[in-house]
């Protein structure tokens, strides 16, 4: 059986090979190489040793002294063919820019999220995406269309011509996000009927939302969608698809090992966590060279494990998916509270069918309320129980309150659900 020292030996070698191409012609890392003192063929260990992180704030400022792409680019402009931008930042979103070689390492990423969710060349696929600048979509697309998947892009239809294509093409397969994911299925389960007769879906593979690796989450879909198996995904504009969901190891993500070098921080010290313990991911890209990153805080909050598959070397795991954002933690009378704490709790009720967390300032101090919306068969005291249960976990006393029937928005992307005022 392979074991970690074959992994750590070809992403050594990757990792030198981007490396020696950086050192030749990205503007970005060339001066950044040269500071950090790192050999013309370093370990992983030299690496992360002496390589300083990359956050975002060094892309942003980079795009606004060199724009409109910045300096992060190891190959002439006109090498290169793909461009996409982040949802962005306060200063807007992030261009990135992609040669064929880049893109087409992306692609192969994507072809492990599929074999591993046991989508065949054979089955349809439906995206419910936009046909934005989105780099998720088109890379999840490409790749489908690429191992000859029939690919329905459902960019521009209504919700519910969205649900009739999917039950008209008799997919097997959707892509979109979990918010989304539970919109079609809440649409679909009201209007089953001999129309959807047809319906043949068995897997939905979701991305954007740390909702997916959630069990409540996907317990809901599973029922909206007559049983579907949900399979999580996570990745980031700014490096590409990064995990996929392994069948025999649920609620948990494999990083793709062969194009990340992946670490796991803790913030305080900044040196790599146990096994079991939760710290911040950071990438560096092995394969998309174009635009390449190196050791990138992506501010996503994980668990770290290891997972071994049947036969294989144990991979890089992360437990529960992307627990959330480390800069989306609020504090709340001496709590430390994520926003997909509150979500797993909430979702724990299937008569909500949509919230909204306000969180204001009073008197220099956070606090939250959660807005519910529930189904024609809630009990009257929904609020009540949700309340209590906020309180069983986190010790404090969050007010709940129902709303009206449609009050709180609906989301096609990614969700909104946490308002701060």
């Amino acid at each position: 059986m392979p074991d970690r020292a074959a992994i750590e030996a070809l992403q050594t070698e990757r990792l030198r090979a981007l490396l020696g191409e950086l050192r030749a012609g990205n503007a970005f890392y060339r001066d950044r190489l040269a500071k950090a003192g790192l050999s013309e063929a370093p370990t992983l260990a030299d690496f992360t040793a002496k390589m300083p992180f990359t956050s975002k704030m060094d892309l942003v400022w980079d795009r606004e002294e060199f724009p409109p792409y910045g300096s992060n680019l190891t190959y002439p402009i006109a090498r290169y063919s793909r461009f996409c931008q982040s949802s962005g930042t306060t200063r807007g979103p992030l261009p990135t820019l992609d040669t064929t070689g880049s893109w087409s390492a992306m692609l192969d990423c994507w072809d492990l999220v599929y074999e591993a969710a046991g989508v065949g060349p054979g089955d349809k696929i439906f995206f419910a995406f936009s046909f934005g600048p989105f780099l998720g979509f088109w890379t999840a697309f490409e790749s489908a269309t690429r191992r000859g998947n029939l690919s329905i892009p459902g960019g521009g239809l209504s919700s519910k011509a969205r649900l009739q294509a999917m039950v008209a093409h008799e997919v097997e397969a959707l892509c979109c996000t979990p918010t989304y994911a539970m919109r079609l299925g809440e649409l679909f389960a009201s209007h089953a009927n001999d129309e959807t007769s047809t319906y043949r879906l068995k897997k939905i593979i979701v991305a954007g939302e740390p909702g997916g690796s959630l069990p409540e989450v996907r317990k809901r879909l599973s029922d909206l969608w007559k049983g579907a198996r949900v399979f999580d995904h996570h990745g980031m504009t700014e490096t590409g698809p990064v995990t996929y969901e392994h069948p025999d190891k649920p609620l948990a993500l494999c990083v793709i090992e062969e194009a990340y070098f992946a670490e796991i921080i803790d913030r305080e010290t900044q040196t790599e966590v146990a096994p079991g313990q939760k710290g911040e991911l950071v990438l560096t890209t092995l394969t998309r060279t174009a635009c390449p990153l190196l050791r990138y805080r992506t501010g996503d909050l994980v668990e770290k494990t290891y997972f071994t598959p049947a036969g294989s070397a144990p991979i890089l795991s992360l437990d529960g998916g992307i627990l959330g954002r480390v800069d989306e933690m609020v504090v709340i009378r001496g709590v430390n509270v994520y926003p997909t704490a509150v979500e797993k709790i909430i979702r724990g009720f299937p008569e909500v069918v949509e919230f909204q967390v306000v969180q204001t300032t009073r008197q220099s101090m956070a606090e939250l309320e959660v807005m519910i919306e529930a189904d024609g068969k809630a009990r009257p005291d929904l609020a009540e129980r949700v309340q209590r249960e906020l309180a069983d976990a986190f010790t404090l006393r969050i007010p709940v309150k129902m709303v009206e029937a449609g009050e709180l928005p609906r989301f096609e992307f990614k969700s909104r659900r946490w308002v701060r005022q």
